[in-house]
């Protein structure tokens, strides 16, 4: 099966800092693959590579098995990538409908639409079909998301990525703050999005939450992918001694 979106041979030198050294990544179709690594590792420069956050050195990027070069998140949002980082990036002021709309707000038809006046309606009742389709509940979706809990603000940030993303949604540490039940709930949206048909790549220090979660685990070392697991296939002492020493031991096909 071709990948969705691979990366092949990345560098990223930052200074006398090599931050990735010819690190591969693939992403396959209607999947959660879980991005783990140590502290250093260069989980972050990768994500931001993927993101078009920032730019490689060297390598290539391919989606559906041709070469692409993202040179702003821009262009990997057209190419149907959207990325969920730790600051989730929302508008504390505006609701969760006008949050899933920023920056792609509906306006209303004919003159007024002209005038910039805004199908507020008809952009609630899309983002009440969002959230209900994959099972976020929230408080209220009239209230400012500032009044929300952690875990329905990272709901809506992961909806609204989800949303717009037509192949893939990159999860930078989605429980790292959150409670027990909130992670489950971040855990379980996850799944539906990719239950829905889009992959999900989800970055993670957590073990037990990789291991209940992924279908399918890469591993970076100091810049390196040094192992690729399938999940049902391993436990936390294969993810930890990958993590640490680099042995990998046996690969999954």
């Amino acid at each position: 099966m071709q990948p969705l979106l691979e990366a092949r041979g990345i560098s990223r030198t930052f200074g006398h800092v090599q931050a990735l050294k010819n690190a591969d990544f693939n992403v396959m179709p209607s999947e959660i693959c879980a991005l783990i690594g140590d502290n250093g590792a260069g989980k972050s420069t990768l994500v931001k590579i993927l993101s078009g956050a920032d730019l490689p050195d060297g390598g290539e990027l391919l989606i559906d098995g041709r070469p692409i070069a993202f040179h702003s998140p821009l262009d990997a949002q057209a190419a149907g990538i959207a990325t969920v980082y730790q600051d989730l990036a929302l508008a504390p002021d505006l609701t969760p409908a006008e949050n899933l709309f920023l920056g792609r707000e509906i306006k209303m038809p004919g003159l007024l639409g002209a005038a910039g006046f805004l199908n507020r309606r008809r952009m609630r009742r899309l983002a009440q079909e969002q959230f209900e389709k994959l099972g976020v509940r929230l408080k209220s979706a009239r209230v400012a998301v500032d009044a929300l809990s952690g875990g329905q603000r990272q709901s809506v940030a992961i909806a609204r990525a989800a949303m717009w993303a037509e192949r893939i949604v990159i999860l930078d540490e989605p429980t790292a703050a959150l409670g027990v039940v909130q992670t489950q709930r971040v855990l379980d949206l996850a799944r539906r999005i990719r239950d829905e048909g889009t992959s999900v790549v989800m970055i993670s220090h957590n073990m037990p939450q990789v291991l209940d979660v992924a279908d399918r685990i890469q591993v970076l070392r100091l810049g390196e992918r040094v192992a690729e697991f399938g999940a049902d296939e391993v436990g936390v002492d294969d993810l930890v001694r990958a993590m640490t020493s680099g042995e990998s031991g046996e690969k999954a096909a």
